[in-house]
Protein backbone atom coordinates (compact mmCIF):
# COMPACT_ATOMS: atom_id res chain seq x y z
CA UNK A 1 0.00 0.00 0.00
CA UNK A 2 2.85 2.40 0.70
CA UNK A 3 4.17 2.13 -2.85
CA UNK A 4 0.98 3.70 -4.25
CA UNK A 5 1.81 6.93 -2.45
CA UNK A 6 5.58 6.79 -2.71
CA UNK A 7 5.69 8.98 -5.82
CA UNK A 8 4.54 12.05 -3.87
CA UNK A 9 7.57 11.95 -1.57
CA UNK A 10 10.10 14.60 -2.65
CA UNK A 11 12.65 12.49 -4.58
CA UNK A 12 15.65 14.76 -4.06
CA UNK A 13 15.02 15.74 -0.45
CA UNK A 14 18.11 14.99 1.67
CA UNK A 15 17.33 11.97 3.87
CA UNK A 16 13.66 12.32 2.93
CA UNK A 17 13.35 15.77 4.49
CA UNK A 18 12.31 18.88 2.62
CA UNK A 19 12.03 22.42 3.98
CA UNK A 20 8.75 23.83 2.69
CA UNK A 21 6.90 27.11 2.93
CA UNK A 22 3.23 27.24 3.91
CA UNK A 23 2.17 27.37 0.25
CA UNK A 24 4.44 24.45 -0.65
CA UNK A 25 3.08 22.41 2.27
CA UNK A 26 -0.49 23.05 1.11
CA UNK A 27 0.37 22.16 -2.49
CA UNK A 28 2.13 18.97 -1.38
CA UNK A 29 -0.86 18.03 0.80
CA UNK A 30 -3.32 18.60 -2.05
CA UNK A 31 -1.20 16.44 -4.33
CA UNK A 32 -1.03 13.71 -1.69
CA UNK A 33 -4.82 13.87 -1.19
CA UNK A 34 -5.42 13.59 -4.92
CA UNK A 35 -3.16 10.51 -5.07
CA UNK A 36 -4.61 8.83 -1.93
CA UNK A 37 -6.50 5.59 -2.42
CA UNK A 38 -8.52 4.14 0.47
CA UNK A 39 -8.29 2.28 2.65
CA UNK A 40 -5.39 4.39 3.87
CA UNK A 41 -4.26 5.49 7.32
CA UNK A 42 -1.94 8.50 7.44
CA UNK A 43 -0.07 9.18 10.70
CA UNK A 44 0.81 12.90 10.94
CA UNK A 45 3.17 13.86 13.75
CA UNK A 46 4.84 17.05 14.84
CA UNK A 47 5.00 19.56 17.65
CA UNK A 48 2.22 22.02 18.43
CA UNK A 49 2.01 24.60 15.66
CA UNK A 50 4.05 22.55 13.20
CA UNK A 51 1.26 22.54 10.60
CA UNK A 52 -0.48 19.19 11.11
CA UNK A 53 -4.01 20.55 10.75
CA UNK A 54 -2.96 22.70 7.79
CA UNK A 55 -1.64 19.57 6.11
CA UNK A 56 -4.85 17.65 6.93
CA UNK A 57 -6.91 20.47 5.39
CA UNK A 58 -4.81 20.33 2.23
CA UNK A 59 -5.01 16.54 1.99
CA UNK A 60 -8.79 16.72 2.42
CA UNK A 61 -9.06 19.38 -0.30
CA UNK A 62 -7.02 17.22 -2.67
CA UNK A 63 -9.21 14.23 -1.81
CA UNK A 64 -12.34 16.18 -2.69
CA UNK A 65 -13.73 17.29 0.67
CA UNK A 66 -15.60 20.55 0.07
CA UNK A 67 -16.79 21.37 3.61
CA UNK A 68 -14.59 23.27 6.07
CA UNK A 69 -12.04 21.00 7.79
CA UNK A 70 -11.37 21.94 11.40
CA UNK A 71 -9.28 20.45 14.17
CA UNK A 72 -11.11 17.84 16.24
CA UNK A 73 -9.03 18.70 19.32
CA UNK A 74 -11.99 18.46 21.69
CA UNK A 75 -14.29 16.09 19.73
CA UNK A 76 -11.25 13.90 18.88
CA UNK A 77 -12.89 12.67 15.63
CA UNK A 78 -14.43 14.48 12.65
CA UNK A 79 -15.90 12.70 9.64
CA UNK A 80 -16.05 14.33 6.23
CA UNK A 81 -17.53 13.17 2.96
CA UNK A 82 -16.13 13.46 -0.53
CA UNK A 83 -17.20 11.98 -3.83
CA UNK A 84 -14.37 9.48 -3.32
CA UNK A 85 -15.62 8.29 0.07
CA UNK A 86 -15.41 9.15 3.75
CA UNK A 87 -12.51 10.82 5.54
CA UNK A 88 -11.95 10.38 9.26
CA UNK A 89 -9.78 13.04 10.93
CA UNK A 90 -8.61 12.16 14.42
CA UNK A 91 -6.66 14.36 16.83
CA UNK A 92 -5.34 12.18 19.64
CA UNK A 93 -3.58 14.96 21.56
CA UNK A 94 -6.03 14.76 24.50
CA UNK A 95 -6.12 10.97 24.58
CA UNK A 96 -5.15 9.61 27.98
CA UNK A 97 -4.17 6.12 26.80
CA UNK A 98 -4.49 3.89 23.74
CA UNK A 99 -7.29 2.06 25.55
CA UNK A 100 -9.51 5.13 25.10
CA UNK A 101 -9.47 4.57 21.33
CA UNK A 102 -12.16 1.93 21.72
CA UNK A 103 -14.68 4.57 22.84
CA UNK A 104 -13.91 6.58 19.67
CA UNK A 105 -14.81 3.68 17.40
CA UNK A 106 -11.13 3.26 16.46
CA UNK A 107 -11.38 -0.35 15.32
CA UNK A 108 -14.35 0.42 13.06
CA UNK A 109 -12.66 3.54 11.65
CA UNK A 110 -9.40 1.70 10.92
CA UNK A 111 -11.28 -1.22 9.31
CA UNK A 112 -13.45 1.04 7.15
CA UNK A 113 -12.77 1.67 3.47
CA UNK A 114 -11.82 5.30 4.16
CA UNK A 115 -9.03 7.82 4.24
CA UNK A 116 -8.02 8.11 7.91
CA UNK A 117 -5.85 11.07 8.96
CA UNK A 118 -4.43 10.81 12.48
CA UNK A 119 -2.76 13.71 14.27
CA UNK A 120 -0.61 12.78 17.29
CA UNK A 121 -0.48 9.11 16.16
CA UNK A 122 2.09 8.21 18.80
CA UNK A 123 -0.77 8.35 21.35
CA UNK A 124 -2.37 5.34 19.64
CA UNK A 125 0.61 3.20 20.63
CA UNK A 126 0.56 -0.31 19.20
CA UNK A 127 -3.00 0.18 17.94
CA UNK A 128 -1.74 2.30 15.04
CA UNK A 129 -1.68 0.01 11.98
CA UNK A 130 1.81 -1.02 10.90
CA UNK A 131 1.04 0.03 7.31
CA UNK A 132 0.10 3.62 8.24
CA UNK A 133 1.87 6.18 6.05
CA UNK A 134 4.03 8.32 8.37
CA UNK A 135 4.34 12.06 7.80
CA UNK A 136 6.30 14.25 10.19
CA UNK A 137 6.43 18.03 10.35
CA UNK A 138 9.10 19.92 12.27
CA UNK A 139 9.85 23.58 12.90
CA UNK A 140 12.91 24.86 11.05
CA UNK A 141 15.28 26.45 13.56
CA UNK A 142 15.50 30.23 13.05
CA UNK A 143 12.99 30.19 10.16
CA UNK A 144 9.31 30.48 11.11
CA UNK A 145 8.29 30.64 7.45
CA UNK A 146 9.26 27.01 6.76
CA UNK A 147 8.62 23.52 8.06
CA UNK A 148 10.60 20.34 7.57
CA UNK A 149 8.48 17.67 5.90
CA UNK A 150 9.38 14.00 6.20
CA UNK A 151 7.03 11.58 4.45
CA UNK A 152 7.18 7.83 3.96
Amino acid sequence: MLDIHHHVIPPLAPRGRLAVTYDELVAWGRHFGAAARPPLVVAISGDLGAGKTTLVQAICAGYGVTEPVTSPTFALVHRYESSRGPVHHLDLYRLGSPGELTNLGWDEIIASHALVLVEWPERAGARLPANAVPIELEHVPDDDSRRLLLAG
